[in-house]
């Protein structure tokens, strides 16, 4: 590195890199390749291409990514029916993180209620939640959703790369496999029992 690196610089640089280090090469290559892209930096100086403006990450900007590169679900006019069919969920609890992610990314909602998801459910067209209440509190359960404060929840930082990664099963199965469930309070054998019975439905479809 140049000899007028700051010290900002070298931190990211070693932030980057001790990131970058713990995938394959192929896996590297396309990241690397994927934020150039987001960033608009061309390395190879080939011509500029044209440029579709879609939402930041971050939900609060946009930003321009070159046509061709521009996957179905960062169209900005992406519909919560057309993203569901594109991230093909395949267990509810599955579904609630995606509906999370669409209020997060699409509706400018990082911070909603069970209503919120359960409505967005229903505009998705999706098949309708036996008890919504249980779909979300397993969902948090499993780690996908944390608290926000006020009887909201919202998408926890893994669960969004596992969204991100969704259809690809394999890929969001090794982010799954980084997701803690919260722990489980022991509860009379009763209670236990009522509680396996309501989250079933949460675990398939």
């Amino acid at each position: 590195m140049s000899s007028q690196t700051s010290p900002e610089e070298l931190d990211a640089f070693n932030n980057i890199i001790g990131e970058l280090s713990r995938f394959d090469e192929d896996t590297k290559a396309r990241l690397m390749q994927t934020i150039l892209t987001f960033l608009n930096i061309d390395v190879f100086g080939r011509p500029t291409p044209t440029w579709d403006t879609v939402p930041h990450p971050n939900g609060s900007n946009k930003t321009s990514v070159p046509r061709a590169n521009v996957g179905f679900s960062e169209r900005e006019d992406l519909g919560p029916k057309e993203f569901l069919l594109e991230k093909e969920p395949k267990l509810i609890n599955d579904r609630v993180a995606c509906l999370a992610y669409y209020l997060t990314h699409y509706r400018n909602t990082p911070h909603f209620k069970t209503l919120d998801i359960s409505k967005l459910n229903t505009e998705a067209a999706q098949v309708k939640f036996t008890n919504a209440s249980v779909a979300v509190n397993e969902a948090e359960r499993r780690g996908l959703l944390v608290p926000a404060g006020k009887g909201k929840k919202q998408l926890s930082a893994l669960a969004e790369q596992y969204v991100q990664a969704l259809p690809d099963r394999e890929a969001a199965k090794k982010i799954l496999k980084r997701i803690k469930p919260i722990r489980k309070k022991a509860v009379p054998a009763k209670q236990e029992q009522a509680s396996k019975s309501a989250r079933s439905e949460s675990t398939q479809e």
